[in-house]
């Protein structure tokens, strides 16, 4: 969602005059877009101001001014005593506010240090330009913002506010915006985005869509062959989005589901609302409805109250479900939050320990699924170009990232916005290798990841 509305920034700003830079050093104006799920991330934050504030101070000393501003998360929990810790920074707002960005911008050229971290009356989107350009292969579409789960990590609701979901004919609209402009596959965007329920387009039928009804609708838009949706919370897939999965070819068989933690002790103390067992059945009627889909999900280690027992189903549902990609992470008490006052935190070295053997189980599983890969045809969809000359790269339906050799660099060039047939060969650390698949090969493969329940 970062990146999504890190463009959309640039979009605000295109009239002013703005156009995007190299890097910081040739900049007039820096804008840090912040991530406030983790202690470590916002201190990057801290850490990322202190490397630019020597540039500004170059930059004027040669009669040349160089803002900085720092918007999204970070900036609408700690707004006041970043103005505060970072006098040099220029503007502050929060994720609800950027669509204002070219009259703050304004304001701060004229000599103000500018706030904006209250949530607006009116809905960003409604005040944003259309994009300008060729665009991505591979495009963000934002449906969806907010989160009433509260979990009790979590600090989402209090930056983001409530769940706000957008006029389907809103996200119709733009996705066929960014077809226009080159888009092959869309992700839909939300925190919560399987929670959508936005407004009946006009003759629609109903008062709300769900967002199982907006990715069939999305997946009649010329140009549009791929589908995705992140992030989803397991409460809210619902049996008409399980059944999508099966029955619209374009939603790609890959989705993240976060489980956060295989102890239903501790999922209870983190407010998720599901136990394990209702996961585990999520995950059986996804895999009814769409054989080959692969999962991947979220992990937190040393939640307060997390004993070795509840670890230990952690790992148990790990090995049961399978899972192609996952994220994991040591608990991070955010302030403010429930669990960040409980009393019975996990001591950091028990939690290093966890995450570790969490993480080598989750490493084995991805290395499994791609080398499963290996020797089958799979569709990639080219989005840029290799490391290397004659090299297109891509990803698979699965998201997994693939260098696929051309045999020179006109044909690389040209598989650009290309769903193109790729035979796999080789399995990297951090990608797969093929080569396009020649005729009779015939068409991609479906389900493989066998070795593994991904």
């Amino acid at each position: 969602m970062n990146v999504y509305d890190s463009a959309r920034m640039a979009d605000v700003l295109a009239p002013s005059g703005y156009r995007l830079a190299a890097a910081a050093a040739e900049a007039d104006l820096v804008i840090l877009n912040t991530c406030h799920i983790r202690e470590k991330a916002a201190e990057k934050v801290y850490s990322e101001l202190g490397r630019l504030r020597p540039l500004q101070a170059r930059a004027r000393a040669a009669g040349r001014s160089l803002m900085i501003g720092v918007g999204g998360c970070v900036a609408q929990a700690e707004g006041g005593e970043m103005m505060r810790r970072a006098p040099f920074v220029d503007l502050v707002f929060g994720p609800q506010a950027y669509h204002r960005l070219a009259d703050m911008v304004a304001r701060a050229e004229g000599g103000e240090r500018v706030q904006e971290t209250e949530f607006p009356a009116e809905s960003k989107f409604d005040a944003l330009p259309a994009p300008r350009g060729r665009g991505p292969a591979s495009a963000f579409l934002t449906v969806q913002e907010g989160c009433d789960k509260f979990c009790t990590f979590c600090v989402v609701p209090y930056t983001r506010g409530a769940e706000q979901s957008r006029p389907a004919a809103e996200v119709i609209a733009e996705a066929r915006a960014l077809a226009a402009r080159g888009a092959v596959e869309i992700t839909l965007l939300g925190q919560n985005v399987n929670a959508y329920h936005g407004a009946a387009p006009a003759g629609g039928g109903g008062e709300e869509w769900s967002l199982a009804r907006l990715i069939r609708a999305l997946a009649g838009i010329a140009g549009v062959e791929r589908i995705r949706y992140t992030t989803s919370h397991p409460l809210d897939m619902d049996a008409d989005l399980i059944a999508a999965h099966g029955d619209v070819p374009a939603l790609m068989p890959q989705l993240h589901l976060p489980v956060q933690s295989g102890s239903d002790r501790v999922l209870a103390a983190m407010n998720r609302r599901y136990g394990a067992d209702d996961y585990r059945a999520v995950v059986a009627r996804l895999r009814a409805a769409r054989p080959d889909i692969a999962l991947s999900s979220d992990f937190i280690v040393g939640f307060p109250g997390e004993t070795e027992a509840d670890f230990e189903s952690t790992l148990a549902l790990v090995r049961e479900v399978g899972f192609a990609q996952a994220f994991s992470f040591k608990y991070s008490a955010r302030p403010g939050t429930p669990a960040a006052e409980a009393p019975d935190q996990v001591p950091e070295p028990v939690k290093a320990a966890r995450l570790a053997v969490l993480q080598a189980e989750l490493a084995a599983q991805a290395r499994a699924f791609n080398r499963a890969a290996v020797g089958r045809v799979l569709d990639v969809l080219v989005d840029g170009r290799g490391r290397h000359p004659a090299q297109a790269a891509g990803r698979t339906p699965y998201l997994q990232p693939v260098h696929v050799a051309c045999t020179d660099e006109s044909q690389a060039r040209g598989l650009r916005g290309r769903v193109v047939p790729a035979r796999i060969s080789a399995v990297h650390p951090n990608s797969l290798a093929g080569t396009l698949a020649g005729e009779g090969d015939g068409a991609a493969d479906g389900p493989f990841a066998r070795p593994v329940r991904a």
